[in-house]
């Protein structure tokens, strides 16, 4: 089933680029990208539960993919962004499938919209607000990844653009303790160049940031959420993860071996998977 171009334009007239695959009235899924992403990261996915009654929504945010950043100078968040899709899309309530940061909007969405959320999937994400101040377990780079992050600084400040893509991949797809070129062919590629595309547009990374702290507020969040990482992502952040599936009430925790921090790349079959899993737990 060929995807249908869905687009929402907003005040400031920035037009968010998306797609639309199922039968719209089924129950609504919607699928947020992360920051080294756009949502082509989803591709896999959709294919897979394209088949199924459902209504899949993905975009690309402000500054990825086919949606410019915008005006600097107009205020805006994602997360009104977000809720506007889903009032042009005519959906009350919608599953959120969110990467990374994509997690964390979803999260955003839960805590202060939980009537818009029939569930949440969160894969490698964080939560708006989070920090280990205060924590038992401090936030601190394994060797492998401050290998991998220096490097990649020293490519920013050298501009070095191929050299910035190239790390960015070795970091979040193939994981920083894992061999260069873990994951290949055409989905490397197609990681290089959403890479390539959010360069090119260079928003800023605290842009449309909606200002919540979800982190101190995650057990009061009511609507069910599962909490997935990849295995092999950057080791600092996996006992985070843990966290937030600790402290969301009810959260379902399910660790991914394999992949890192993009399973949606290379295993869709898995994350899609999760979201059927999801659905049907939610609709329970």
């Amino acid at each position: 089933m060929p995807s249908e171009a869905f687009s929402v334009r907003r005040p400031d007239d920035v037009v968010l680029a998306g797609e639309r695959r199922g039968r719209p009235g089924a129950p609504a899924v919607v699928l947020l990208h992360a920051n080294v992403a756009d949502r082509r990261a989803w591709r896999g996915v959709l294919e897979l539960l394209e088949d199924d009654d459902v209504d899949l929504i993905a975009y690309d945010r402000r500054g990825f993919g086919e949606t410019p950043p915008g005006d600097p100078e107009a205020a805006f968040t994602h997360l009104d962004d977000l809720v506007a899709v889903l009032d042009a899309a005519g959906v009350d309530r919608a599953l959120v499938v969110g990467n990374s940061y994509g997690g964390a909007l979803a999260l955003d969405l839960a805590s202060s919209r939980p009537e818009r959320v029939s569930g949440v999937l969160h894969l490698c994400g964080g939560a708006s607000g989070m920090t280990d101040e205060g924590e038992d377990e401090p936030w601190q780079l394994d060797p492998d990844t401050e290998r991998v992050y220096g490097a990649l600084q020293e490519a920013e400040a050298a501009q070095d653009r191929d050299g910035q893509v190239r790390l960015l991949l070795h970091l979040w797809l193939d994981g920083p303790a894992q061999p260069e070129g873990r994951v290949g062919g055409a989905e490397r590629e197609l990681v290089a160049d959403m890479n390539r595309r959010i360069l090119e547009w260079a928003a800023p990374d605290d842009a449309g940031d909606a200002g919540l702290d979800v982190w101190h507020a995650l057990g009061d969040i009511r609507v069910p959420v599962t909490v997935a990482w990849g295995e092999l992502d950057v080791p600092a952040d996996v006992p985070f993860y843990r966290k937030i599936a600790e402290r969301i009430p009810g959260a379902v925790a399910r660790p991914i071996p394999g992949t890192a921090h993009l399973p949606s790349i290379d295993r869709p079959e898995t994350v899609a998977e999760l979201v059927r899993e999801r659905l049907a737990g939610s609709a329970a």
